[in-house]
């Protein structure tokens, strides 16, 4: 493992800066990152368990790209926009690489519309996004935008550990609108 692979904790600076977006996707750089991106995902998937999708500063890249495995292989986002959020909204508790022990409770929108590149610089649009790709969708362009879930608790008392989280799981779940799914 290359030490440039490894996923930056929170209180590194370079998770609060905001990603460039991809111009070259012919780019050896660019390549060279996307398996980077790729590697650090699953390497995290199997040594955690969970583990859906990794933005592109947590392990140092500043631009817009996103690794993602929702349980048939890891895939990239390049260049993600999120437009026309819906009204409705929903609470979860959220987790992350940068902060892996650590839950977060917050609210996302329930769906979203999402325009990204694909690996070669294709366009790919995708209308009103379901609920479970939506928040993570959110979560990881909060990353490129230097935004950690931390930022948007509901109150100071929607921050757990994961272990309390674990010991007291009906109890947490109850406290919010909608649970995560782990795709491994």
């Amino acid at each position: 493992m290359d030490d440039r692979d490894e996923i930056l904790l929170i209180g590194d600076p370079r998770l609060r800066q905001p990603s460039r977006p991809v111009l070259d996707f012919k780019c050896p750089e660019f390549l060279e990152h996307g398996l980077r991106l790729t590697n650090a995902l699953e390497r995290f998937r199997s040594e955690h368990g969970f583990g859906r999708a990794i933005a592109a500063p947590q392990i140092g890249i500043p631009f817009r790209m996103i690794a993602m495995n929702l349980g048939e292989g890891s895939f990239l986002l390049v260049n993600p926009e999120l437009t026309r959020p819906s009204v409705e909204r929903f609470t979860l508790w959220d987790d992350c690489m940068s902060f892996p022990w650590l839950l977060v409770r917050l609210e996302r929108h329930l769906s979203v519309d999402l325009r990204y590149q694909d690996e070669r610089g294709g366009l790919i649009s995708r209308r009103s996004v379901e609920r479970d790709i939506s928040e993570l969708l959110q979560h990881e362009v909060d990353h490129l935008d230097g935004i950690l879930a931390l930022d948007r608790a509901l109150d100071r008392n929607s921050i757990i550990a994961r272990h309390v989280y674990l010991e007291k799981k009906p109890y947490f779940d109850g406290l919010v609108d909608y649970v995560i799914r782990p795709t491994i």
